[in-house]
């Protein structure tokens, strides 16, 4: 059996951790009508909306609501 799909990274996704999918699933549940399916766009709502610590949490939370936008769409 061939591993090297797995071991390149291939069509693996990323896992969030249960900190950043709370608050991703907080955030949505609130603001679902201001967030946008652009991933530049919700960074700048989610500076508005809450305080994030760091910038690598800000973008993934950024990153998993723009997932979670284009999924309820489609």
């Amino acid at each position: 059996m061939d591993f090297t799909f797995f071991i390149k990274g291939g069509n693996v996704g990323r896992i969030k951790t249960k900190l950043t999918k709370r608050i991703t699933f907080e955030i949505y549940r609130q603001n679902k009508d201001n967030l946008a399916e652009d991933f530049d766009k919700n960074k700048e709502i989610l500076n508005g909306l809450a305080e994030i610590p760091s910038k690598k949490l800000r973008n993934t939370i950024a990153g998993y609501l723009t997932r979670l936008v284009k999924a309820k769409k489609e």
